[in-house]
């Protein structure tokens, strides 16, 4: 299993929030570029990062430190106010090797289709991003009323491999994520899932590699110590 230690940004910080509520954001590092080489010394392959202010406005104010951190050597999977084929190609030439759509999947799915043809499958995630088993956007504050399984055939049908899927009920909880949620969705669809949300110790872990999960995104349980992250990249297995 893919294990996805994640940095959130906001401002050029790096942050982290409870249930993706802003009035809850917080620093939890100085640095991003020391953070993901922290990662990178743990053995991780891969950082999964949220640029907060695209995510919430629609424009991404970070370039700066997501092409810093791509230099580092980890792969970096980026999402947040990617909203335009053009948007796509700004954020690979940062370096980026995966962008995750999210709120514009909800809106303008012919984008997704457009992207995964122009770039490929391996390139393009999108974020199935669920409150009580609905898809939110707009930074996840507002409800688009679709079911969180229908969305994510309709992006399979456009050619989607990938998809992350965020429990905001569990996001920095550390409660652990959402099994059952996330058992019907590996029901629903034959797409490679990264779990989000919730992860708060290595036995969560554990238990979502047992499921056959493709990836892991590990926030909050990093910063706060819950996570031994080298020891989830060993027994993660191949990071490639």
């Amino acid at each position: 299993m893919i294990l996805f230690p994640a940095i959130d940004l906001k401002d050029g910080r790096v942050v982290r929030l409870l249930k993706g509520d802003f009035a809850t954001v917080h620093q939890v590092a100085d640095d991003p570029v020391t953070v993901a080489r922290a990662f990178a010394d743990a053995g991780a392959a891969w950082v999964h990062m949220v640029d907060l202010d695209g995510a919430r406005d629609g424009v991404r104010r970070n370039a700066d430190a997501v092409r810093a951190v791509c230099e580092t050597g980890l792969r970096v999977e980026l999402g947040g106010g990617i909203r335009r084929l053009q948007d796509i190609e700004d954020v690979f030439n940062l370096g980026v090797y995966r962008a995750v759509i999210g709120s514009a999947a909800v809106t303008d799915p012919e984008l997704v289709r457009r992207a995964v043809e122009t770039f490929g499958p391996e390139r393009i995630a999108v974020g199935v991003d669920a409150r009580n088993g609905r898809v939110c956007t707009a930074g996840w504050v507002e409800d688009s009323g679709v079911e969180y399984r229908e969305f994510a055939r309709r992006m399979e049908a456009l050619g989607v491999r990938h998809l992350i899927f965020t429990d905001i009920d569990t996001d920095g909880t550390l409660a652990g994520p959402a099994y059952d949620r996330l058992a019907a969705l590996q029901a629903a669809v034959n797409c490679d899932i990264t779990a989000s949300g919730g992860v708060g110790s290595n036995e969560d872990l554990r238990r979502l590699q047992a499921a056959g999960l493709y990836g892991a995104i590990v926030g909050k349980a990093y910063y706060t110590g819950a996570v031994d992250l080298a020891l989830a990249v060993r027994e993660g297995g191949p990071q490639a």
